[in-house]
């Protein structure tokens, strides 16, 4: 026995045991058939009302009036809802008015599932509705939906503690079905850079997602063990390394949608877990890149929105071409007054004490340099802006620059106050990458834990020669929150990680 129940809990599972009494299956095993969703009713009916006469419909009760012999219910499915018009006489034609009287009226709930079979009108109040000619139950709800009031037309519960809602996402989208729109937009956001991709014939490929060595990013990876190998793994923190190898063996454009793990600190830019694309492109360089990236993002807004402009909280965002552009050493000294440009480690770490900007005894100049930008500039950047030409110590898998000692070719696009895509001119120099994972090993020995590590494979792969190539990886995550004015990395996933729910075990 189940303890712990609440009261309507009880009573839902005491109907549950009378309809298998009567010989209803509450989770029928037999199919059915939907022809028409509830959006398509409401949106062609009223100009042909000679439409869906035999419509067949499933989806869940979010509210019902029962009135004597007739009922009328609100139905939700994929789609939004429509109201049902339940007859008794209709539904029970023949002497027996079990289903009605007691089924229907007495141990259905809010929140469960049925098929309807009837045909569509118009009510005296106007209101579009199916006249239900056949009920069938294929679900039962056991759980009460967060309402206050539950016999007649259901009023709901607001449902919006974060926590409650990120937990339980399924209830999310039956209460609050406006969730579901977000991640439709994500799906065509990623439909669309599919589709602008593929027109380009780049490839779209996989790589592994269990690696001996992390590499392509500075992050701190998450560590397994292979138990047949009996060898440590990690899980991927990006797939940079791998697709350069698929340009080194003889490919001219591959792309991946990755899933990337970092073991990080959370907040409502970052999870664990996240989405990326990353593009490698032969033959190309950043300046190419950026222009690709600016055609890329317009088109995904129109695609989106109809328009290049997206409102994103307070602010309106416009993504037509071109996007402003700007050196890290000018952004740099335009917000703070300072220019930082040709500074050693020791003067860098002055300057970062008097703007306040917070630093650590790990940290060497280029973590300085991007800690000063994070804090300082960033945030005030909301139109979207490439932010270009790195110094060399950020950037361990750039190009160096072709004009400017000390700086690699490489820019990210931020938008509104966030880092929205990172790329380079791509490093194939062999000596040069392998004296910059050299270094990366040297920070490592000075405690900072998001260094990269040296990896001999990757380094055998540039020896045989890869050609110049451009490089993006453009964060799908964040690229969606500003797609879908959302204010939270958890806003646009699905099951964003959570801690540990305390619950009573009975339960």
């Amino acid at each position: 026995m189940i303890t712990g129940l609440t009261e309507q809990e009880t009573i839902r599972r005491n109907s549950l045991n009378e309809l298998i009494r009567l010989g209803i299956n509450p989770y029928p095993p037999d199919t059915f058939e939907v022809n028409v969703k509830a959006s398509d009713i409401k949106k062609y009916f009223p100009a042909d009302n000679t439409l869906f006469q035999e419509a067949s419909i499933a989806g869940r009760i979010m509210s019902r009036r029962i009135m004597g012999a007739a009922s009328f219910v609100e139905l939700q499915d994929e789609s939004g809802r429509i109201q049902l018009y339940v007859k008794r006489d209709d539904v029970c034609p023949g002497e027996d008015k079990t289903l009605y009287n007691t089924v229907f009226k007495k141990l259905l709930d809010i929140g469960d599932i049925i098929g309807v079979t009837g045909y569509v009108f118009i009510t005296q109040m106007g209101e579009i509705t199916i006249h239900a000619k056949k009920l069938t139950l294929l679900s039962k709800s056991l759980r009460p939906l967060p309402i206050v009031k539950e016999k007649e037309d259901a009023v709901f519960d607001a449902f919006t503690d974060p926590e409650q809602r990120y937990r339980q996402r399924y209830l999310d989208m039956i209460v609050n079905p406006e969730v579901r729109d977000v991640f439709i937009k994500r799906n065509l956001l990623i439909n669309s850079m599919r589709t602008y991709l593929n027109a380009k014939s780049y490839l779209e490929v996989e790589t592994p997602v269990l690696q001996p060595l992390y590499g392509g990013a500075a992050a701190r990876p998450f560590k397994t063990h292979h138990n047949a190998l009996d060898m440590v793994l990690y899980l991927r923190i990006a797939n940079e390394l791998y697709l350069k190898r698929l340009i080194v063996g003889g490919y001219d454009g591959v792309y991946e949608f990755s899933k990337d793990f970092r073991n990080e600190g959370m907040d409502r830019f970052h999870n664990p877990e996240f989405t990326q694309m990353e593009l490698y492109v032969a033959y190309k360089d950043y300046e190419w890149m950026m222009n690709l990236v600016e055609e890329m993002v317009e088109k995904i807004a129109l695609d989106l929105h109809g328009t290049t402009l997206v409102q994103v909280g307070e602010n309106m965002i416009d993504f037509k071409r071109p996007w402003k552009r700007f050196t890290m050493f000018e952004v740099i000294e335009h917000f703070t007054g300072i220019s930082i440009e040709g500074k050693p480690e020791e003067e860098l770490v002055a300057i970062a004490k008097e703007l306040n900007v917070p630093i650590d005894r790990t940290m060497a100049k280029g973590k300085i340099i991007d800690q000063i930008f994070g804090e300082k500039c960033e945030p005030f950047l909301v139109q979207p802006t490439f932010i270009t030409d790195y110094p060399v110590e950020m950037s361990p898998l750039a190009k160096k620059h072709r004009t400017k000692d000390g700086l690699v070719e490489r820019f990210e696009a931020i938008c509104n106050g966030k880092e929205l895509c990172n790329a380079f001119s791509e490093l194939n120099d062999p000596i040069d990458q392998r004296e910059r994972f050299e270094s990366q090993l040297e920070l490592g020995k000075r405690g900072d834990d998001e260094s990269m590590v040296l990896d001999e494979d990757f380094l055998r792969a540039l020896e045989f020669g890869m050609p110049p190539t451009a490089g993006l990886g453009i964060g799908i995550d964040r690229l969606t929150m500003i797609m879908t004015n959302s204010q939270s990395i958890q806003d646009v996933l699905f099951f964003p990680q959570m801690r540990p729910e305390k619950t009573n075990p009975a339960q």
